[in-house]
C-alpha cells in the first residue's frame, strides 16, 4: 500500500532489483517504473561471493552463509516498501561457479522468486542500456567493472555496437594476479588485447561504470578539490586520470586523500580498478573519463519500458516530477517553460539543443523552494538541484539549472551566490543563468505564481528598438512600479530598451 505522504508520486507502483554480483549484492526498490527511475530504498552489502573462484572453482563458502541472510532481509524489506514486482539478477560469479547453479537454487526459494543468471553477452547489453539511458546522447565506449568481470561494449545514441565480456573484475584479477599488481597489469594488458573495439573508442570518451570506478572518482574529486560531489557525468580529462591512476596503483592506497570515505573491504581492489583503467586508457586513448552512475540495474529498467517511455528526456521527466512534488503549481511551470521560449525568441536570444533541454528544466525547477523562508529560497534551490538525482545533464548545465534558481529569489546581481557552483558552469551559462532569472522575476510578480496569466502576455516590437512586455486592458491592474522595476533589471542584463505596457492604455520605459 502506498503511504499518504504527498511526498510521493502516487501514480508509481514500486518495484525492486536485487544485483548478485561478484563482489556486492544490492537490493534497490524503485518509487516506479519511469524514464528517471527514482530509489524508495538502497541497502547493499559487500559479501565477496567471487573471492577465491579462480583457484577453488567455486562461491565463498562463508559469502554464500552470508548472502543467503541477507536475501531473507532483502525480500522482507521489498516486501514492507510495498514492491510489486521482484527481479533478480546473477552476474559472473553466480554463472560460472560450480556451485552456483546450487547456490540459485538455495536463494529462490528464500527470495520467493526466480533468478535471471544473465550470460556475458546480456550483461553487457544491460550496462549500455544503462550508459544509453543516463546521457543526452552517449557516444563512446561503456566499460562495467564488477568483482568479477569487465563488460565493455561501444555505445552512440540509442545504437549498441560491438561488446566483450573479460574475466578482469577486480576480485578475479587480484586472484589470477595472486596479489601482484605487476601481474595484474600484465594480464590486464593481455587480455585487453582481445578487445578489438577500444580502438574505435580512439578520441571519445570512455564511461566508467561500477562501484570500484565510482570511488576512484571520488577520490580524484578529493585530490582535485572538485566542489560538487555529484557522480554521475563526473569527467576526468585524460591527462589528470593518468597522474591519479598512477598514484592508486602503486598500492599506496591508504595514503591517497579521502580514502576514509571508502569502505575497507572496497580499498584493496582500489589499486586493480586503476590498474584496469590504465590499461584500457592505453589501448583506446579515449578524449576523457566519463562517469556513469548507471548500470546493469538502470538498464534492465529501461528495457521494461515501452519505445515511447525509452524516447522521453530523463531530464526533463525528472524536472517535471519535482514541479508535480515541489511547486505552487506545475501548470504554472508549463506556463514558464512555454513563455520564457517566446521570450529568448523574442530578445533573438539562439539556444542549442541543450541550452533549450536546460532552460526547460530550469523553468520546471523554478519554484520548488518556495516552502522555505524568502530569505533561504535561493539556496535551498540551489542545493536541491545541484544535487538532485538528474540524468542526461553534465556538470556546467547542473550549474545552470541551480544558478537559474537561486539568482531567480536571489537577485541577478547578486555576486555572492555560490562561488563553487559558478565555477563549474561557462561563461556563456553563467550569462544565460541570469537573463533566465530575471525574465522569471518579472513575470512571477505578475502572475502571484499561479497558471492563466503567462499566456495572455506578449513581447511587442516597437520603434526605435524598443521591446514591449504588453499586459491585455483585463490585467491592467497587475501594471506597476514592482514590476516595472524588474523590468529594468532585465534591460540592464541585456542591454535592450523594454517597456512595460498595457494594451490601449500606459506604457512605461524602464530604459
Amino acid at each position: 500500500m502506498l503511504s499518504d505522504s504527498q511526498g510521493r508520486l502516487h501514480d508509481r507502483r514500486p518495484l525492486s532489483i536485487i544485483d548478485i554480483g561478484s563482489n556486492s549484492i544490492r537490493l534497490v526498490v524503485y518509487e516506479g517504473l519511469a524514464r528517471s527511475p527514482t530509489m524508495l530504498f538502497n541497502e547493499k552489502m559487500l559479501a565477496g561471493l567471487g573471492r577465491g573462484i579462480v583457484s577453488t572453482g567455486k562461491l565463498d563458502p562463508e559469502a554464500v552463509t552470508r548472502s543467503m541472510e541477507e536475501f531473507r532481509r532483502f525480500r522482507a524489506l521489498s516486501d514492507q516498501a510495498g514492491a510489486e514486482h521482484m527481479y533478480v539478477l546473477a552476474t559472473a560469479a553466480a554463472r560460472e561457479a560450480i556451485n552456483g547453479p546450487d547456490f540459485i537454487h538455495r536463494a529462490e526459494e528464500v527470495l520467493k522468486t526466480e533468478i535471471r543468471v544473465i550470460s556475458g553477452r546480456q550483461e553487457a547489453h544491460y550496462s549500455a542500456l544503462g550508459v544509453i539511458s543516463g546521457f543526452h546522447p552517449a557516444n563512446g565506449i561503456a566499460g562495467d567493472l564488477g568483482g568479477g568481470s569487465l563488460e565493455l561494449v561501444d555505445v552512440a545514441g540509442e545504437v549498441i555496437g560491438d561488446g566483450i565480456t573479460l574475466p578482469l573484475g577486480g576480485l578475479r584479477l587480484q586472484d589470477m594476479a595472486k596479489n601482484s599488481l605487476t601481474q595484474a597489469q600484465k594480464i590486464a594488458r593481455d587480455e585487453l588485447a582481445r578487445a578489438k573495439l577500444l580502438k574505435g573508442g580512439q578520441g571519445r570518451p570512455f564511461y566508467a561504470v561500477g562501484g570500484t570506478w565510482r570511488n576512484l572518482a571520488r577520490l580524484h574529486m578529493e585530490m582535485t578539490n572538485y566542489p560538487l560531489g555529484v557522480m554521475h557525468h563526473y569527467e576526468m580529462s585524460a591527462d589528470s586520470a593518468t597522474n591519479f591512476l598512477k598514484q592508486v596503483a602503486k598500492a599506496e592506497i591508504e595514503k591517497v586523500k579521502g580514502i576514509e570515505g571508502v569502505s575497507k573491504n572496497r580499498r584493496s581492489l582500489l589499486p586493480y580498478g586503476a590498474v584496469v583503467l590504465q590499461e584500457i586508457m592505453a589501448a583506446m586513448q579515449p578524449s576523457k573519463i566519463i562517469v556513469s552512475a548507471l548500470g546493469v540495474r538502470e538498464g534492465f529498467l529501461y528495457s521494461l519500458l515501452d519505445e515511447a517511455e525509452q524516447k522521453a528526456d530523463p531530464l526533463i521527466s525528472a524536472s517535471e516530477e519535482l514541479a508535480r512534488l515541489r511547486s505552487r503549481s506545475v501548470t504554472h511551470a508549463h506556463e514558464l517553460v512555454d513563455w520564457t521560449a517566446k521570450s529568448f525568441a523574442a530578445f533573438g536570444i539562439d539556444e542549442t539543443e541543450d541550452e533549450a533541454r536546460y532552460r526547460h528544466a530550469a523553468a520546471l525547477l523554478a519554484d520548488i523552494g518556495w516552502r522555505a523562508h524568502p530569505e533561504y529560497r535561493g539556496r535551498q534551490s540551489l542545493n536541491i538541484i545541484a544535487h538532485a538525482s538528474f540524468f542526461g545533464v553534465d556538470h556546467p548545465g547542473r550549474a545552470f539549472l541551480a544558478l537559474a534558481s537561486a539568482y531567480r529569489h536571489d537577485g541577478i546581481f547578486n555576486e555572492s551566490i555560490a562561488p563553487e557552483i559558478k565555477a563549474l558552469a561557462t561563461p556563456r551559462y553563467l550569462d544565460r543563468a541570469r537573463v533566465l532569472a530575471a525574465m522569471m522575476r518579472v513575470v512571477y510578480l505578475l502572475t502571484a505564481s499561479m497558471p492563466g496569466i503567462m499566456p495572455r502576455l506578449k513581447w511587442e516590437q516597437r520603434g526605435n528598438g524598443v521591446l514591449a512586455l504588453v499586459l491585455p486592458a483585463s490585467l491592467a491592474d497587475l501594471y506597476g512600479e514592482r514590476p516595472a522595476g524588474r523590468l529594468a533589471q532585465l534591460a540592464r542584463i541585456t542591454n535592450r530598451r523594454l517597456v512595460l505596457a498595457v494594451e490601449g492604455g500606459p506604457s512605461m520605459t524602464v530604459k
